[in-house]
């Protein structure tokens, strides 16, 4: 392709990425001088070729990986601003007799109009000239402009954790995410049925002769179970309602079945609204569609009156909502959702998975597994159904156009535009207008995974980032980072549930039933003893007492617990005092509560063991029995199970003293 002075087109010379366009795999050299026509080819054939002899021998040595096509589309497209600018400033095409303050102001002018990010680029394409001097026919730079000093240095870009993708807003999250379940479990088998029902008459049409026309419609008439698809109809003409198209192949027919010119026709038209005047009609393909309750209070039908143009714009807002669904559920980036296969979710380590293939820094493009519940397992088996892609379980949902399908950014768009659009018949809640991109959603999930034990290994994993530190490299916290709005929700979230729990506790200590075992519920029970006093004392002083005036006074106790699977912890962070977690360790910086991956239930006074806990370490204690039975077990892991035994045992007595 090299000799080709306009465009270099890659599509069908490498591999596209099913999420990218074809136009970001097209080079273009438009409007170059035959000078920086040359120059900008011979370093994007550098790019795209880092190991070719001929750079090997100029004594450049790159990274052996090419650079993404895309990157070098960009680039060259940098290199023309680059060209444009030196044309405007009247400086010569030969590079050698630029002056160092000429780059310096390029890039000046640059930051003026570009985002940081944005300018780097140009600061890399201008080092490449340099760099790639050796063999650059009409010659590159003689020295770098800004030496030793890489890119983003010399734009005072630092490296940092904090992601520049935001987490989307909670007030956005929630409404599209149960928006898009909406259309998958609810919405979607109606669209489904109705697909099938129009493709199944489409299938069966055929030319009718003239004696068989109105046998036919009088036929198909004659079936009490055959309904007349209408439209909402605002007029009082009710053959104005009628879909005659739609009927015609309802029948049958790829005759124009109902003309209103001819006699014959007007003849059939008369028996249809015969048929219409009696009631036998249905909004669209179907007359059983789901029933919602709308914003008014009232309910009906989800969707007015579903007609072939109406169902495929439904096909596509419920492709776009099973697209919504896995990214936002799944953490896959956007390009290895849109790689996802039909028959791709399988069983990985005993749970629900999805294969795909991991594109981003693996030039071996690997399957790999992606761990998923199974909703969004559904939704894959949704998209798969509507596909016309031959193996891609995202495409495209009709006939017509290229078979890569569509633009992942342009569905998210789309589906809000729907779902707020249709909110008056389809009782879905309102969208807040506002940027989603699909890597948001691999950063929200992220985010609110992030509090879980050992939620940087298996986000890590789940993120698939690079295995330098515990299966998770430096980008994994930046991802789970939380943001002020969501923090203030997932704190009042967690505050609001572990006071309900608390409440109870409180009202089975009340009946006289047993909240616990142990130091901690000896102290929790104190405590409610003691709001059970203050209550009978404002009783007493206002002749009036009810639950509200009880729980505010247990809310301002400032009871600390928190519930687990195998004991409550009550630790006080005020006085964290005989916490086994917090004993010789350093506390990272800023942290609060305990640490629980270094709980010890058995030897902690902030334990709490509830009678639900209690069943969980006999299963124990008998586990532990068991494998101190086995023969021949070797003395060290005896002897561990020994001390394990031992603290099982020693919660179990608490239990029963």
């Amino acid at each position: 392709m090299f000799g080709q002075t306009e465009q270099w087109d890659l599509n069908g010379v490498v591999e596209r990425p099913v999420n990218q366009p074809t136009t970001n795999y097209r080079v273009s050299f438009a409007g170059l001088s035959p000078a920086w026509n040359l120059r900008v080819r011979e370093t994007v054939m550098v790019w795209l070729n880092p190991r070719h002899p001929a750079v090997l021998a100029a004594g450049i040595h790159l990274k052996p990986q090419p650079r993404e096509p895309r990157t070098a589309t960009l680039r060259a497209g940098t290199l023309r601003a680059l060209a444009a600018w030196a044309h405007t400033q009247r400086l010569p095409e030969d590079l050698t007799r630029w002056d160092v303050e000429d780059f310096h102001r390029y890039i000046d002018a640059q930051r003026q109009r570009l985002a940081l990010g944005s300018v780097n680029e140009h600061v890399v394409v201008i080092k490449a000239l340099h760099e790639f001097g050796p063999v650059l026919a009409c010659g590159g730079l003689p020295a770098d402009p800004w030496p030793g000093r890489p890119a983003n240095r010399v734009l005072g870009i630092r490296d940092s954790e904090e992601l520049s993708t935001p987490a989307i807003p909670p007030e956005s999250w929630f409404p599209l995410v149960r928006a898009a379940w909406t259309y998958i479990d609810t919405f979607g088998p109606d669209i489904l049925r109705a697909r099938a029902a129009w493709q199944g008459w489409q299938a069966a049409t055929r030319r009718l002769n003239r004696a068989e026309l109105t046998h036919a419609v009088t036929d198909w008439l004659a079936n009490p179970q055959h309904r007349i698809p209408v439209r909402p109809n605002t007029s009082s003409d009710p053959a104005g309602a009628v879909n005659w198209k739609v009927l015609a192949t309802m029948i049958g027919a790829s005759n124009n079945l109902f003309d209103s010119h001819s006699a014959a026709g007007q003849h059939r038209r008369s028996l249809v609204l015969d048929v219409v005047a009696a009631g036998r009609t249905q909004p669209g393909l179907l007359h059983d569609l789901h029933e919602v309750t709308r914003p008014d209070g009232s309910r009906g039908p989800w969707h007015p009156c579903l007609h072939p143009l109406q169902l495929w714009m439904e096909c596509v807002a419920l492709r776009n909502a099973c697209y919504i669904f896995v990214a936002a559920l799944s953490m896959m980036r956007d390009s290895e959702i849109r790689q996802i296969t039909r028959d791709s979710v399988v069983e990985h380590y005993g749970a629900p998975a999805v294969t795909s293939t991991k594109r981003k820094r693996d030039p071996d493009l690997p399957t790999r597994h992606w761990w998923i519940i199974e909703p969004a397992a559904k939704a894959i088996f949704t998209a798969s159904q509507l596909s016309l892609h031959p193996e891609l379980a995202f495409g495209r949902v009709r006939d017509g156009g290229d078979d890569d399908g569509f633009a992942s950014q342009h569905a998210i768009v789309s589906f809000i535009r729907r779902v707020n659009g249709s909110r008056r018949y389809s009782g879905l809640p309102a969208i807040p207008d506002g940027k989603i991109t699909p890597h948001m959603f691999r950063r929200t999930m992220a985010m609110l995974t992030r509090d879980h034990p050992g939620s940087e290994i298996a986000l890590g994993i789940q993120l698939k980032h690079v295995a330098t530190r515990a299966l998770a490299n430096r980008s994994t916290p930046g991802y789970a980072r939380s943001t002020p709005a969501w923090a203030r929700r997932l704190d009042d979230a967690l505050a609001s549930t572990r006071f309900q729990r608390l409440q109870d506790l409180y009202d089975a200590h009340r009946r006289g039933e047993t909240i616990g075992y142990g130091p901690a519920a000896d102290r929790l029970r104190d405590t409610f003893d003691n709001v059970t006093r203050a209550v009978t004392r404002v009783s007493e002083q206002t002749q009036h007492g009810d639950a509200r005036v009880e729980y505010d006074l247990l809310r301002k106790a400032r009871i600390s617990i928190r519930f687990g699977k195998l004991n409550h912890c009550t630790l006080d962070e005020a006085n964290p005092v005989g916490a086994k977690c917090l004993e010789n360790t350093t506390l990272p910086p800023g942290h609060q509560g305990p640490l629980i991956d270094r709980c010890q239930p058995a030897r902690c006074g902030n334990s709490l063991f509830g009678p639900e806990h209690i069943p969980a370490w006999r299963t124990e204690e008998q586990t532990l029995l068991t494998l101190l039975d086995t023969p021949k077990i070797a003395s060290c892991r005896k002897t561990v199970l020994q001390q394990e035994l031992g603290d099982v045992h020693a919660v179990l007595r608490k239990a029963t003293s």
